[in-house]
């Protein structure tokens, strides 16, 4: 979409830990990269922007929108915009928009993790626990494991 940029880097950054990549600009008496000698990192000037038609799209080419509620995909179209969900939404209220969002065909830039846990009706307390099972149970647990690692062993001393 963009044409590629250098990438600028501090002066000296590559050489000291302690000086970090965030871009500053050179300003020292015989700094080399102030005097823009050959084989030093280019400086930040005006010909490297970015095109005006381009500028500020996400890298979809599609323009960034934030959405907060259901109702503003209707707005919105899946060809020119991406939704971005809100970060202060909900759990409940994110899932909706999300459903909503892939039925118009919209592109989201941040779905999050897709096996989330569900939200449930219920109130964690009502739930019913399983119960635990019995010592009995265990023991013949154990005895069956038991015997299978002392068949394996077996087969892999007669080899």
């Amino acid at each position: 979409m963009a044409g590629s940029k250098p990438e600028f880097r501090r002066q000296e950054s590559w050489r000291y830990k302690r000086v970090k990549e965030n871009w500053r600009r050179p300003r020292g008496v015989t700094s080399k990269m102030r005097k823009e000698e050959s084989g030093f990192p280019a400086k930040v000037k005006n010909g490297y922007g970015s095109a005006g038609s381009t500028r500020g799209l996400h890298p979809r080419g599609l323009v960034d929108m934030l959405v907060w509620r259901e109702v503003e995909l209707e707005k919105l179209n899946p060809r020119i915009h991406i939704v971005r969900i809100a970060a202060r939404v909900g759990e409940k209220k994110r899932r909706g928009i999300l459903t909503r969002a892939r039925d118009l065909n919209f592109h989201i830039a941040n779905p999050g993790k897709e096996e989330g846990r569900a939200v449930s009706e219920t109130p964690a307390g009502d739930q019913k626990a399983l119960p635990p099972e019995t010592k009995e149970e265990k023991m013949e647990e154990k005895a069956e494991v038991s015997e299978d690692e002392g068949l394996d062993k077996t087969e892999e001393s007669s080899e």
